[in-house]
């Protein structure tokens, strides 16, 4: 049987309140990781964490339009809408329960942002152009904006793609403050020093996650498919 991984929904509120995730984030899991996808909502009440981290393989947090809400990671309650909330209860929780039992848990973007909140780390909202070029651009021409990365020489993201930097998009207005406890980093932005991918491997589960997003360019992109790729492996581990 194929592993399964669970994939984090997010809440929008238009005309009705739905769970969405982008398809993007899914079809990499089937052709480049090898698993089967479940769909987690992103509602509190319907996910018991514990349970549900006894029944998946893998666990993504993936990019998101929202942001993590302040009071999970400052005292000040500094918020940079929109938010989530229920979002951030469902991927803390799960995520916890998910290391807890040693399962490895993937974060791309706001997933970064979730795991190292998770580890005690916390985030800043005061990112300049270098990681965002305006958002009053349309949704396609958001992600042709980015900038080199450095990766850790010894890092898992540097031998699963046999470089020493890696070109990534950049749409993300918050990024690491402080890193959390335990984490390694894997990448770094060059100009600014800003913390842009990271590791661990808590209870013997690989955790991994990267500010870019590497969904969006795989089909082009070697460091994006040694992304998905990396989940496989830690899937079938």
């Amino acid at each position: 049987m194929k592993p399964l991984i669970g994939v984090l929904c997010c809440n929008e509120f238009s005309e009705r309140p739905i769970q969405t995730v982008a398809s993007r984030f899914i079809a990499p899991l089937a052709q480049l990781s090898d698993a089967t996808v479940l769909l987690v909502p992103a509602l509190p009440d319907t996910v018991d964490a514990r349970s549900l981290a006894r029944k998946l393989d893998g666990l993504l947090l993936t990019g998101s339009r929202s942001n993590v809400a302040g009071h999970r990671y400052s005292d000040s309650g500094w918020d940079q809408t929109p938010l989530d909330e229920q979002r951030d209860e469902v991927a803390l929780a799960l995520s916890g329960a998910m290391i807890d039992a040693g399962r490895p848990v993937f974060g791309i973007c706001r997933g970064l942002q979730e795991l190292n909140v998770l580890f005690g780390g916390t985030l800043r909202g005061d990112l300049d152009g270098h990681h965002l070029e305006g958002e009053e651009r349309s949704f396609e021409c958001l992600f042709t904006h980015g900038h080199d990365v450095t990766l850790a020489r010894d890092g898992v993201l540097a031998a699963a793609t046999g470089a020493d930097r890696l070109a990534v998009n950049s749409v993300h207005r918050q990024g690491i403050d402080r890193l959390g406890s335990g984490l390694t980093i894997e990448a770094l932005s060059p100009e600014d020093g800003l913390v842009e991918g990271f590791s661990a491997r808590p209870n013997g589960g690989q955790v991994l996650a990267v500010q870019w997003h590497p969904e969006w360019d795989v089909a082009r992109q070697q460091g994006s498919q040694a992304f998905f790729r990396l989940v496989g492996e830690a899937l079938a581990a």
